[in-house]
């Protein structure tokens, strides 16, 4: 049963990145790690959250632009290869 919600859950994130795009990803992680930071409320989360959101979605901006300079590294592969692993590891983590 376990394994079965979280493949439900693992297409779910993968329907809904591909219906926004992959820049939209740093919404489904910017509240897991602030969560993890700081635990909160819900009132706070939200605030911190869309904070964390514009401050990850700078810093893959700013790395896109120098891992591969002079050329640029598109931001969406960026969030995506990032935010794909870090829920990974939340979701192996979880299932311990």
């Amino acid at each position: 049963m376990r394994a079965l919600l979280i493949g439900v859950l693992a297409l779910g994130t993968g329907t809904a990145v591909a219906q926004t795009g992959l820049i939209g990803f740093v919404g489904l992680v910017a509240p897991h790690l602030v969560r993890a930071m700081a635990p909160s409320t819900h009132g706070p989360l939200v605030l911190l959250s869309a904070l964390a959101g514009g401050l990850l979605l700078m810093a893959a901006d700013v790395a896109a632009r120098v891992v591969i300079a002079p050329q640029e590294l598109p931001v969406g592969v960026l969030t995506a290869v990032l935010g794909g692993m870090y829920l990974l590891w939340l979701m192996h983590q979880r299932s311990r």
